[in-house]
């Protein structure tokens, strides 16, 4: 299948990140949130985003006007209906992909591919929520989605090898490096890193260092670029918590027990970079 339009549901972080990289490689996109602030949030976004690259001279300034003017917004969910893939960037929350599919399922045309950007909600129980199962595959990008080059494919049960196809052709077309994975809590990034930064956060809570030594053993042990309770901060504490409760009822496993101090911060509000304040504090001037 040739991909000419995609549509990307969700302009938050995520959403507008793969929103940009998608108008950048040539290809139109929909970009469609629940109100005209978020969309607004989102334009904004990616214009700071290509103005960074402007100010570097990695991009002039006619070629941002022309990728910007590859997406259209809109509130209404009935404007994708024509677009050959879809991708789902929604809150990480279950219910409400699962309510996304089932409406993405009425309205988009029969022969589109419909995508999630879960991070690590089931992809056969996506899937199952339609009448197009083996046209359902998870395509998990990393934050920020601009930078990062690895995609996670994850095949449900029920994907077929030609939607598989079709979404690896275009993720290697969006510049973006494939990794095909199968269907499991996690996946395969998540399953690996939300463990690590939960003993980081285990040992904040039990007061073994800062939360700077903590980042800096990481960092200057470990050779990591940033330390695991910056990297929640980036990523959004609510959005790990989430995670980690999908890996501890997926797989029965006590490893995989979210620290208290989770849901600590996120009752508190302090969510990370977005909300000014996580396991640091930070200036959103």
């Amino acid at each position: 299948m040739e991909v000419k339009s995609v549509a990307v549901i969700g302009a938050g972080t995520m959403g507008n990140g793969i929103a940009q990289v998608i108008a950048a490689s040539g290809i139109g996109v929909v970009m469609t949130d629940i109100n005209d602030a978020g969309l607004k949030r989102g334009l904004d976004a990616i214009d700071k985003s290509l103005q960074r690259l402007v100010s570097k001279q990695k991009l002039n300034a006619g070629d941002k006007d022309a990728l910007l003017a590859r997406i259209r917004t809109t509130t209404r969910l009935e404007d994708i209906a024509d677009c050959e893939v879809v991708v789902e960037a929604a809150t990480e929350n279950v219910d409400l992909k699962l309510k996304i599919f089932a409406d993405l399922d009425r309205i988009a045309k029969t022969t589109a591919v419909l995508a999630s950007n879960t991070s690590s909600i089931s992809l056969t129980r996506i899937a199952g929520s339609t009448k197009r199962p083996a046209q359902v595959i998870g395509m998990h990008f990393f934050n920020p989605v601009p930078v990062m080059p690895l995609v996670e494919l994850i095949r449900a049960l029920q994907t077929s090898d030609a939607t598989y196809q079709t979404i690896r052709t275009l993720t290697e077309k969006l510049g973006k490096s494939p990794v095909e994975v199968k269907n499991s809590p996690g996946f395969v990034g998540n399953r690996i890193l939300l463990p690590m930064i939960n003993e980081a956060v285990y040992c904040l809570h039990e007061g073994l260092a800062t939360a700077e030594d903590i980042d800096s053993v990481m960092k200057l042990g470990m050779g990591h670029p940033m330390g695991p309770l910056a990297l929640a901060d980036l990523i959004g504490l609510d959005t790990c918590l989430a995670i980690l409760q999908v890996l501890y009822e997926g797989f029965k496993d006590p490893k995989y027990r979210p620290c208290l101090l989770w849901q600590e911060k996120v009752d508190a509000g302090e969510l990370g970079r977005k909300s000014g304040r996580g396991f640091f504090v930070y200036d959103n001037k």
